[in-house]
């Protein structure tokens, strides 16, 4: 007996609802690549993403999302994504995985 047949029995007059199917939130994709570039500031290096046209507020998640999966820190500054380290090319494959275009300049 698994747990839906026990929770039949404890509540019989219950009509089970079907349950929303979580979608993941689309961001907006581009025909224009994304320019993935590397500096360094004060002896660091950083990585910047710049060059995409969607919502602010699309660029802020794709921001946290590549902050949370590389585990580095960043910003959201001046429409452009700064991470903390040199991550082009993971960042890069990220990207590519979600359907951007990215093109890499510098290095």
């Amino acid at each position: 007996m698994d747990l839906k047949d026990q929770l039949k029995n404890l509540f019989p007059e219950h009509i089970p609802s079907e349950e929303p199917k979580k979608e993941k939130s689309d961001i907006w994709l581009q025909d224009t690549p994304i320019i993935c570039k590397y500096e360094k500031r004060k002896g660091k290096p950083i990585t910047i993403l710049e060059g995409y046209t969607g919502a602010i507020s699309d660029f802020k998640k794709l921001a946290k999302e590549l902050k949370t999966k590389l585990s580095v820190g960043g910003s959201f500054k001046d429409d452009k994504i700064i991470i903390q380290g040199d991550y082009r090319d993971k960042i890069m494959n990220i990207l590519q995985e979600k359907g951007f275009k990215v093109k890499r300049v510098g290095g």
